[in-house]
């Protein structure tokens, strides 16, 4: 009596496409999470999305963008593809993009396919270049391999005088 216009209690039918949205493969919406500067987050955050960050974080970030608000205090390893740094960052930034504001204060290394600094921006740590610095290649040689795969040297103990070899 109250099912008879309701097609998806039928034997065999498909339910009715969910109208929030928690389909995990769905797109995600483009619009980027804001964490205003009066939060404080202990522990990891992880997006598939884009973040605006104006609070202070202790733990790791991933995600696909992060802008850094110049009020901003992270503690932590950063990894995105894009990362825009106005404030302070305490930690190792990997990215495809990293582009370093005059307000930026950043103390550890950086990882980037390409870099952007400012005039005026802090910067102490090693910095490197890497075509894939988030480790996305399929089947990257191991370094083992790599090894493996070069000639040993002679032995130096056979350019040393009065040493036998066995």
């Amino acid at each position: 009596m109250f099912n008879k216009g309701n097609d998806s209690n039928r034997k065999g039918a498909t339910p009715a496409a969910n109208p929030i949205g928690t389909n995990k493969n769905m797109t995600r919406n483009s619009t980027p999470s804001i964490l205003s500067s009066d939060l404080s987050i202990t522990g990891s955050v992880k997006t598939q999305g884009e973040i605006q960050l104006d609070g202070s974080v202790e733990g790791d970030i991933r995600a696909k963008a992060l802008i850094i608000g110049e009020k901003s205090v992270i503690k932590g390893e950063i990894h995105a593809e894009q990362i825009t740094v106005r404030g302070k960052v305490i930690g190792k930034l990997r990215a495809r993009q990293i582009q370093l504001a005059s307000t930026a204060h950043v103390e550890g290394d950086i990882v980037h396919s390409t870099l952007a600094m400012e005039n005026g921006a802090f910067f102490e740590g090693q910095c490197h270049h890497d075509n894939d610095p988030l480790g996305t290649r399929k089947n990257p040689q191991p370094a083992q391999a790599a090894a493996a795969n070069v000639k040993a040297a002679p032995a130096a103990a056979n350019a040393v005088p009065g040493i036998k070899k066995p």
